[in-house]
């Protein structure tokens, strides 16, 4: 039986994300977001039950990516969708779907891209996911201020530069340890470090905020190594 375990957590990751979608479709965006987070956790949850059991399969690995694109691609798709929708409606709402399409693209790379075993290249689509539910659960608000109209473009902006975050290149880092020493995971810990004192002083609306973050980091890192390779 136990080779059925990791199945069974990732069917646990995709009805946590079917029911996310519908959440964020009737404008529950704190459901939607909780939604999102239980995926996040039977997400990790599969992942460490199939190396513990010996239970991989390739079922396995094509059901994990299906289940993903629903959870942290269609998922936050309809948490934009529904919001585009309060804030403008006719077409532009649909351009919200981009995030599941790019999330699908970025699954199928990670699939067949061997140099991501221990980092990432790209936007994880969980981080982006996270990034839309809380920031449409508690930080809409921020556009308050912004002039009529300019909200919604705002949002379509954003989702065409994640859409694309998701299929490039950056080089990200993963937060997987080797070890609890500092000099081997300084930067996971700088990190989580940083996500903390977000969420302390922003709230929900802090992991949001994290992903921008983590966005930054990577990037910092990224330049930082293309730098010292050049020198060497």
């Amino acid at each position: 039986m136990k080779k059925y375990i990791p199945n069974f957590l990732t069917c646990c990751n995709l009805a946590s994300g079917c029911v996310a979608a519908v959440l964020a479709l009737a404008g529950n965006y704190d459901g939607a977001l909780l939604g999102i987070v239980l995926s996040a956790v039977f997400d990790f949850l599969d992942g460490t039950a199939a190396r513990l059991l010996d239970a991989h399969s390739p079922i396995g690995k094509d059901l994990d990516s299906l289940a993903d694109d629903v959870s942290f691609g269609f998922a936050p798709a309809a948490v934009v969708f529904s919001w585009l929708q309060e804030l403008q409606g006719g077409l532009l709402p649909y351009v919200a779907f981009l995030l599941a399409v790019f999330s699908a693209l970025r699954l199928a790379k990670f699939n067949i891209d061997t140099r991501q075993k221990s980092s990432f290249i790209g936007l994880p689509v969980p981080a982006n996911a996270l990034f839309w539910a809380a920031l449409a659960a508690d930080g809409r608000a921020l556009f308050g201020g912004l002039p009529a109209g300019c909200e919604a473009w705002v949002v379509v902006a954003l989702v065409v530069a994640f859409s694309y975050l998701m299929v490039s290149e950056l080089p990200m880092f993963s937060l997987k340890f080797k070890s609890l020493a500092w000099r081997d995971n300084a930067v996971p810990y700088v990190f989580l470090l940083g996500c903390a004192v977000l969420v302390g002083c922003f709230g929900v609306c802090g992991a949001a905020f994290s992903i921008v973050w983590y966005i930054v980091l990577s990037a910092a890192l990224a330049c930082r190594n293309r730098r010292s390779a050049a020198r060497g």
